[in-house]
């Protein structure tokens, strides 16, 4: 007679989901070890020029955070004019830290680094426009800059009803900064996660 063949125990529902870990030398280690470096040096030329320069504002992620500002003053309108002008900076900020949390939740460290890294980079980002509440010499959507449109300028608007216009610069030089050491912070978590893996391999 034929052995019955064994069947595996269930699976415990209540036991923790891990995430399989990449072989050591595998591909993908490779190619996360490059995109850090890609991203490593991209860093470096973000944060290498003057927020004057507005150089952030006419990187290639700024147009991928444009559509995301322009929807925050749409979702937050029903709130209230200074709500609706702070929206724009809100939803920029928001949807790369729910991007980080998301992927934290699903215990994927390095995923999470890169949404740090987007959070830090928007961050930084928001900088230049901070910097120029007073001046108004930045070209906004629509063509034209903040100093020819009354109320228009985003950060002029809401500076300028704190009562705080006078801090333009200094706020955008903690935005620059804060934004900065995100980004730094999370190049050094993704690399730490990939050395991690690898050794574990």
């Amino acid at each position: 007679m034929r052995p019955r063949r064994s069947e595996p125990a269930p699976a415990d529902p209540s036991a923790p989901v891990s995430i399989a870990q990449d072989p050591p030398g595998s591909l993908v280690g490779y190619v996360r070890g490059a995109f850090l470096a890609l991203l490593a040096y991209y860093t470096f030329r973000l944060l290498s020029h003057p927020i004057a320069s507005n150089y952030l504002g006419e990187s290639f992620l700024h147009l991928v955070i444009l559509p995301f500002h322009e929807a925050g003053h749409v979702l937050f309108s029903p709130f209230g004019r200074f709500l609706q002008v702070a929206g724009g900076t809100l939803m920029q900020l928001v949807v790369p830290a729910a991007v980080a949390v998301s992927f934290l939740r699903r215990r994927d460290p390095f995923a999470a680094a890169i949404g740090l890294w987007w959070f830090g980079e928007s961050l930084a980002d928001v900088a230049p426009y901070v910097d120029d509440a007073r001046a108004g010499q930045l070209m906004l959507l629509g063509g034209v800059t903040g100093s020819e449109v009354e109320d228009y300028h985003d950060w002029e608007v809401m500076l300028g009803r704190l009562g705080m216009l006078s801090w333009d610069h200094t706020l955008g030089r903690i935005c620059f900064v804060a934004g900065g050491l995100a980004m730094v912070a999370a190049l050094c978590v993704a690399a730490a996660t990939v050395w991690r893996t690898a050794r574990k391999g």
